[in-house]
């Protein structure tokens, strides 16, 4: 059985190449945002036009974004979706309650730190993991039923 799974949230840790090179050997297919922050916010008037105000400039890019992120959510079978401690990642949220909405096997990837703020977010989800190799033992258990150690 292939795993289609979406790496949804934060873009300024390496918690998706961990979990990339973790799964190495799993029957796994990844896919996700594009993690550029620079292409990702200027990518709507890059490709349709400049904006004079702020909030149009990033209106045509969330909406250009957006078709890449419904694609991939709708497509996947588990969504994980990492919130990082540095930012406030409204996205992150939305692309949780966008899976948990489609029915989707939804892992959070988190901090303590988190737990109160994303306590509705974390009972959609079927798992919420503190770090990326979590995330790898469940992809492994869920493909193979092998269990770590």
């Amino acid at each position: 059985m292939t795993l289609n799974v979406y790496l949804s949230g934060e873009i300024h840790t390496d918690w998706r190449e961990r979990i990339i090179d973790g799964a190495k050997g799993l029957d796994v297919r990844f896919s996700g945002p594009v993690t550029d922050h620079a292409a990702s916010d200027d990518c709507g008037v890059a490709i349709l036009g400049a904006e004079d105000d702020k909030y149009w400039h990033d209106h045509k890019g969330a909406m250009v974004n957006a078709i890449r992120t419904r694609k991939g959510i709708a497509e996947a079978d588990v969504v994980v979706v990492r919130f990082g401690d540095k930012y406030k990642q409204w996205n992150a949220a939305f692309d949780a309650g966008y899976a948990s909405a489609l029915g989707k096997s939804l892992i959070v990837l988190q901090p303590p730190e988190h737990d109160h703020a994303l306590k509705e977010v974390n009972a959609a989800a079927l798992a919420m993991a503190r770090e990326p190799e979590q995330v790898v033992q469940i992809l492994r258990y869920v493909l193979n039923g092998g269990l770590p150690g």
